[in-house]
């Protein structure tokens, strides 16, 4: 005879769906809410762009954001780019295009070149150095010649490029340096 089990699949269905919520809850908490490092790029003064409009070789070339946030770019002139994504970028400049001078204009940005960022205080070389992609502050460090003698090398400063109030916030070793941040690594009174 075998026995009625029918009682047991609502029990597995439930049990599945815990399951389910609590591994899901967990990957939720582990990955944490989006940090300001992983919000999209904003591009800012030195960062060389390839500007695409296809079908246009004549509109097309590559372009350096000036000091004011603006490139330069033909038909059109004078861009203000600073501050915006390259999404942002790419539809205010097919809005200019259209219309007056291109019917469906199709517009493509990438950064050839981003801008540099600074580390300061106590290292070997401080100065502007390129940005890598996927750089810690602790590669930005052996890049400025390492820590010296009187370097806290605990606990270092950066200011990001993006914060308009420009405040100092205390960074890890671990932590993603972003183009156009400003690295200072503290003095040690001991």
């Amino acid at each position: 005879m075998i026995a009625d089990r029918s009682w047991l699949k609502p029990w597995v269905i439930w049990l599945s769906v815990i399951l389910m919520v609590m591994v899901t809850g967990s990957i939720l908490v582990a990955n944490g809410p989006a940090t300001a490092e992983e919000k999209a790029y904003t591009l800012g003064a030195g960062d060389r762009l390839k500007i695409t409009v296809f079908g246009e070789p004549d509109l097309s070339g590559e372009s350096e954001v000036d000091g004011r946030g603006l490139i330069s770019l033909p038909l059109i002139g004078q861009t203000p780019v600073g501050g915006r994504t390259l999404h942002e970028v790419e539809v205010a400049v097919a809005s200019r295009l259209a219309g007056r001078y291109l019917v469906n204009p199709r517009v493509s940005i990438e950064v050839l070149n981003y801008r540099p960022f600074f580390i300061l205080g106590e290292v070997n070389k401080p100065g502007s150095y390129p940005f890598v992609n996927g750089m810690s502050v602790l590669n930005a460090v052996a890049l400025a010649g390492g820590f010296t003698y009187r370097a806290r090398k605990d606990e270092m400063m950066v200011v990001r490029a993006g914060d308009a109030a420009k405040k100092e916030q205390p960074v890890s070793q671990e932590a993603n340096v972003l183009p156009g941040d400003i690295i200072r690594v503290p003095e040690r009174f001991f």
